[in-house]
């Protein structure tokens, strides 16, 4: 195999690996890769899987939280021409029995917490992650006969499922390294930081945005299994670290946490959120308390691999509700729901253009045909764009809700309720109302105590009737995906389905 190809992810790596070899590439626990050590046991991993008796082009399923073993899995599948399917470590069984089949996946590794889960999809053929690493630690470095193009499958990329089953999103190696030097570029990522990788590396964001990016780059990378915020914190402290990604609800849960104003978070040059939208009060109060760090807003969608636009630390003072200007390889257009492009601050469908994109989704031909209408992505985000080239996120086109015939952004109505000091996160949905067609309902989790009644007072002073909450619920936590975004399906199960864990 030649490891040098230009335009293959494993291939990049190993180009990190012959520029600086003793640089450490990865930390995680107590274990510590460098470049060269880390790029050949990718290789014997890559050796490893080939001699399973897998094929080119076949699938592998990936079960497992964050880890060495878990990165060394995706490069090799790619060094090997195999296509990696990371699953979500929290499917139900019959979830994952779906990412499994809906696939076609010949192998699946993982954790090994996860054996009594995966002994029900016998007679697929499994291995622990642990295995893999221990085979790809140490030994001879073997010859791989294997011609990997920029055009083949890198990895089925499944959409998060907030709305409807996941679809696999095709992700070739060509698109991937495409979506890194956007990132590069647009996030202003460098050889000399020190980044902090928090959230799983099954969802795109972390993967690809940033810890891929950054071993291109040569950086020493910081790995840990969850992002539990006490501990964030501390190595954020302990080991300098200067870079660190995070979806709003994390940050929530770090500026609330009561290490965070003792924390010493100087050396954070670089903040970065993303995969959701972040509440403006939070931002504002994070950006009150980190005067000295650059805050950035990475905006896109696992189809585009997944970064589309960013907004910069010089562009928060003037639009700090935007998700920023487009990146070096996409191009958008906003459009009507009869597809024709709108004027500057007017709302539609952002649709994208980029060698970024995936080519479609796995085995979902209709789907894939009503995604690329025209030949754009249609991404279902409702924007605006002004003038000079900003992009505002309005909301998805399925959160937005109608009530009495009048749409409302479910985000507008979040923003003002997280400016209450007594509501520590908040998510806003429509219900089925027989007079109104959908209600506007808030979920609160409250910081301190407060009633539905006061909630409600509050909003009403902010915003017009119509988009004040008909109703406040509360629960002690909201549901998420492992990547930190709302589960706003489920949030609308629970309500019409069954009152049962709610409070008024």
């Amino acid at each position: 195999m030649d490891l040098t190809h230009p335009s293959t992810i494993p291939g990049a790596l190993h180009r990190s690996a012959a520029r600086v070899p003793e640089r450490i590439a990865l930390h995680f626990a107590d274990r510590h890769w460098s470049y060269r050590e880390f790029d050949d046991a990718v290789t014997r991993a890559a050796a490893a899987l080939l001699a399973r008796g897998l094929r080119p082009g076949d699938r592998v399923a990936a079960l497992g939280r964050n880890s060495d073993a878990y990165l060394i899995l995706f490069l090799a599948c790619g060094r090997a021409g195999l296509v990696h399917v990371p699953v979500n470590y929290n499917a139900t069984t019959e979830e994952l029995r779906y990412f499994v089949s809906q696939s076609g996946s010949a192998l699946l590794l993982h954790d090994g917490e996860y054996t009594a889960a995966v002994e029900a999809l016998a007679p697929l053929p499994c291995a622990t992650l642990e295995e893999l690493r221990s085979v790809a630690a140490e030994g001879p470095i073997p010859a791989l006969d294997v011609r990997v193009r920029d055009t083949d499958l890198a990895q089925l990329l499944y959409t998060s499922g907030t709305t409807a089953a996941p679809k696999g999103a095709m992700m070739t190696h060509r698109a991937l390294l495409h979506e890194y030097l956007s990132a590069i570029v647009g996030l202003d990522l460098a050889e000399a930081d020190r980044p902090l990788h928090a959230l799983p590396l099954y969802h795109s964001g972390q993967l690809h945005v940033f810890l891929m990016p950054y071993l291109l780059l040569g950086a020493e990378n910081h790995l840990v299994a969850a992002p539990d915020p006490a501990d964030l914190l501390a190595r954020l402290a302990r080991d300098q670290l200067t870079s660190f990604f995070a979806p709003p609800t994390v940050w929530t849960a770090i500026e609330a946490h009561p290490d965070f104003a003792s924390s010493d978070l100087s050396r954070l040059a670089k903040a970065y959120y993303g995969a959701s939208i972040m509440p403006a009060p939070v931002l504002a109060r994070l950006r009150r308390a980190l005067p000295a760090t650059g805050f950035y807003n990475a905006f896109g969608q696992s189809e585009a691999g997944p970064l589309t636009t960013v907004l910069r630390p010089e562009e928060h003072a003037e639009r700090p509700d935007s998700a920023g200007r487009p990146v070096l390889f996409v191009e958008v257009k906003v459009v009507d729901q009869a597809g024709e492009e709108v004027g500057a601050d007017e709302v539609g469908e952002v649709l994208y253009r980029s060698p970024q994109l995936c080519t479609g989704y796995w085995d979902k031909p209709a789907e894939t045909a009503a995604a690329f209408q025209g030949g754009w992505f249609h991404s279902g985000d409702l924007v605006r764009r002004d003038a000079q080239g900003y992009l505002f996120v309005v909301d998805r086109v399925k959160d937005v809700i109608n009530t009495g015939g009048v749409l409302v952004a479910s985000r507008e109505v979040e923003d003002v309720l997280y400016g209450h000091p007594a509501v520590a996160e908040a998510a806003v949905i429509g219900t089925p109302h027989p007079h109104w067609i959908e209600a506007v309902t808030a979920v609160v989790v409250l910081r301190e105590p407060a009633t539905a009644e006061e909630l409600i007072a509050y909003a009403r002073v902010h915003l017009p009737a119509y988009k004040t909450p008909k109703s406040v619920h509360f629960l002690t936590s909201l549901p998420k995906n492992a990547s930190g975004k709302l589960l706003k399906r489920e949030l609308r199960e629970r309500l019409t389905g069954s009152a049962m864990g709610w409070e008024n």
